[in-house]
């Protein structure tokens, strides 16, 4: 004699039935009809080749059968809403590769810990990081998801402004017990100072508060962003930073804080046509969620959160 096997759907119903004691009370507490019901009951009793409800004038009375059956009912139904369970983990899962892009201070202060984080929330993801303050890398289709301090102009980009970043003057203690602590931004003529080399977006920022000075004025010049860093926490001179890569850096002092340096403000931007692809999405949500948390973090105060547009 072969092994019974019990359609799930009937078990359900008979579970209903039984623990709300009448087939109208159980019809409501399943979202289903009465006649759905005793049908499902009958066939499972025709299964079983016994009566499991006795019917009563206020309800249903369960049977010494349906008593019996009961507990071996109830795993059954623990074993269904596990499945469950498991299958809507399953399709909530989001697994694929995202490329993202990020200037290279980003890439290197700002992002890793929030790429670690972002492992652990979403195994399946993949993530590759390009670090380069290239603009042109979502319209080349060389990455999913951007991290920019401009905003993309292009109109087959969606962009949200995530925060504004402050920057400052900072300088290593070292090179201060040298050369002073200017006290005024008229005194950074008389200090060496760290500079871009062929970006002139510092010479820039001088001119609009009033100091022009030449490209010349910098003792030392670079545009690689990480190794400008690395000049300043080495004590090499003054140079500009933003707040939040200063973040635990020993013996980096801010200095100046009345120069009111414009701050920078960080887009998060994807290409229009992959938006709706869920592993972008969720890397997307994820880093707009999480990247206005993170600079509150380092920076020692909270950026201005900026309303998606």
């Amino acid at each position: 004699m072969g092994t019974q096997r019990f359609d799930w759907t009937l078990v359900h119903s008979f579970l209903a039935v039984l623990d709300a004691g009448s087939l109208m009370g159980a019809a409501r507490a399943i979202g289903s009809t009465q006649p759905t019901l005793s049908r499902h009951v009958a066939e499972l009793e025709a299964q079983l080749g016994a009566p499991l409800f006795e019917r009563t004038g206020r309800g249903v009375v369960p049977t010494a059968t349906a008593l019996a059956i009961a507990d071996a009912a109830r795993q059954m139904e623990e074993g269904a809403l596990g499945l469950e369970r498991a299958l809507a983990r399953q399709r909530d899962m989001a697994t694929g590769v995202v490329r993202v892009t990020a200037s290279q201070v980003a890439a290197a202060w700002l992002l890793p810990p929030l790429l670690a984080e972002l492992q652990l929330a979403e195994p399946g993801v993949q993530v590759e990081l390009v670090a380069s303050n290239a603009l042109s890398n979502l319209l080349r289709r060389e990455a999913d998801i951007a991290v920019r301090m401009v905003r993309p102009a292009q109109g087959s980009l969606v962009a949200r402004k995530l925060a504004e970043i402050g920057v400052g003057a900072y300088a290593h203690e070292r090179y201060l017990a040298r050369a002073g602590e200017p006290r005024s931004p008229e005194d950074l003529a008389a200090h060496r100072l760290v500079g871009h080399d062929r970006d002139d977006t510092i010479l820039r920022g001088f001119a609009a508060l009033g100091l022009p000075i030449a490209r010349e004025a910098f003792a030392l010049r670079t545009d690689d962003h990480i190794a400008y860093g690395r000049l300043v926490a080495e004590g090499a001179g003054i140079g500009f930073l933003a707040h939040y890569t200063v973040a635990g850096q020993q013996g980096l002092r801010r200095i100046l804080p009345q120069l009111r340096i414009p701050p920078l403000p960080c887009w998060l931007a994807v290409h229009r046509e992959i938006r709706g692809n869920r592993v972008v999405r969720r890397v997307y949500d994820f880093l707009a969620a999480r990247i206005p948390e993170r600079l509150a973090d380092l920076s020692g105060s909270n950026p201005e959160r900026v309303k998606k547009s």
